[in-house]
């Protein structure tokens, strides 16, 4: 078997850095067939010519050949042409083309291996987390070096300055300064650290804590019917920040019929032992509620709240109705399974 050929430099173009190459060569010097490359940074084709891969220079994007630009006229990829099964159709930046061809080993990578040198996440949890990680972090970078509008309108209510594309853009030396190629090449490392180090909390984050709240969430539903026969009522063990976006999707997932939808949730306050009844918004991030708690208890407390509804142990109901709050499980559940009722 010949002997696997050994990558030594990895090529990007010298003058401003953004945020698209800086992540891209973070993240590939993630990798073991890059982590030992030196970072060559130049325009000029025949230094570029000995790199073993170029990203965001050199007019070529041809993976067969480690050629990663996205700046060529008729250049329109978007991660849902390289990936038919996530839909997203930003068009790709450098750091999009880097994600799209090496992101699942990029994450093993970040995640890290167990003890006995397995992957410390499974084939099933990486394919939930690619797509994640693109909407959350890598998509922006691409859409901010691409000039894509964050939405379609000419005016602004206010700037924002502080992306991590602006951090990075920060970084880059001052025009009225005295600067040089070792100074740039310096600015450019504290540049790759500073979204290396965002980019890899959040893909943890999205380990430890994002696929735990999916887990509560679907145990959660798969097991509704034993809280409340309409299969209405969710419960968790404990708070579960992320419960909304997991349920929206799972309830995609699992194809639940309207007859079962889901409009509470019950969970215990951590701070305090007592219990809460939590309305499912119509979609994620919407103020209207799938079935709101009742008109009548709204901005009512305590006792004279469990004597309007019949309820004992009432704390309070949100003046709004969606959200409520009582001493113990069960009258949780009771201020749910009333308000089913009531809605009939």
């Amino acid at each position: 078997m010949p002997e696997k050929k050994k990558f030594t430099l990895i090529g990007t173009h010298n003058g401003q850095f953004h945020c698209d190459e800086a992540l891209a060569c973070f993240m590939l010097k993630l990798l073991p067939d890059f982590k030992d490359c030196r970072i060559l940074r130049s325009r000029e084709k025949e230094k570029l010519d000995l790199c073993d891969i170029v990203v965001d220079v050199g007019a070529i994007y041809d993976p067969s050949i480690h050629r990663y630009d996205h700046h060529q006229r008729d250049f329109k990829t978007t991660l849902n042409d390289i990936h038919p099964d996530v839909p997203f159709f930003t068009k790709l930046s450098s750091a999009g083309l880097v994600y799209a061809h090496f992101g699942s080993e990029i994450l093993r990578q970040v995640i890290g291996s167990t003890e006995d040198g397995e992957s410390a996440v499974n084939s099933s949890d990486l394919k939930l987390i690619f797509p994640k990680v693109y909407e959350n972090f890598v998509e922006e970078i691409d859409a901010v070096d691409n000039g894509i509008n964050v939405a379609n309108t000419e005016t602004l209510n206010y700037r924002v300055t502080t992306t991590i594309s602006n951090r990075v853009g920060f970084l880059n030396p001052k025009w009225n300064e005295n600067s040089s190629d070792k100074v740039a090449d310096e600015q450019f490392e504290k540049a790759m650290n500073l979204v290396g180090r965002e980019f890899s909390e959040r893909v943890l984050s999205y380990v430890s804590v994002w696929l735990p709240g999916r887990i509560i969430v679907e145990r959660a539903i798969k097991n509704r019917l034993s809280v409340h026969n309409s299969g209405s009522i969710l419960l968790f063990p404990d708070v579960c920040p992320p419960w909304k976006e997991h349920l929206f999707t799972l309830e995609r997932e699992i194809l639940l019929m309207d007859a079962k939808k889901i409009y509470y949730v019950l969970y215990q306050d951590s701070s305090n032992k007592s219990w809460r009844v939590q309305c499912v918004p119509v979609a994620e991030g919407s103020f209207t509620n799938r079935l709101s708690l009742p008109e009548a208890w709204r901005g009512v407390r305590d006792e004279q709240l469990s004597q309007l509804s019949g309820i004992d142990g009432c704390i309070f109901v949100h003046s709004s109705g969606f959200i409520g709050g009582n001493s113990t499980f069960d009258g949780a559940l009771k201020m749910a399974t009333v308000s089913l009722q009531s809605a009939k």
